[in-house]
């Protein structure tokens, strides 16, 4: 979602989104949409483009795996399915 929100305007959009990976048809389509920040987070072209591995690469925390090592130690929230 931030990317997205950093990256601002529909061509700057479109190019990332390129360079990403993503194929022109969905690229322009998703450059040029009304919707907001959040719900364009949750696509299938921004999930292929920024996949989470790639955002570890760019240096960002995963909560959930923090979330995930620090909750044994706290001896509270037991995920009783596979987180």
């Amino acid at each position: 979602m931030c990317y997205w929100k950093q990256w601002r305007y529909p061509r700057t959009k479109f190019r990332n989104l390129v360079r990403l990976g993503v194929n022109l048809d969905m690229a322009i389509k998703h450059a040029v949409t009304r919707k907001r920040y959040w719900r364009m987070s949750r696509t299938p072209a921004m999930r292929y483009a920024m996949p989470n591995k790639w955002l570890a690469q760019q240096g960002l925390l995963s909560l959930k795996q923090l979330w995930s090592e620090l909750a044994p130690l706290r001896g509270t929230a037991q995920c009783g399915r596979a987180c």
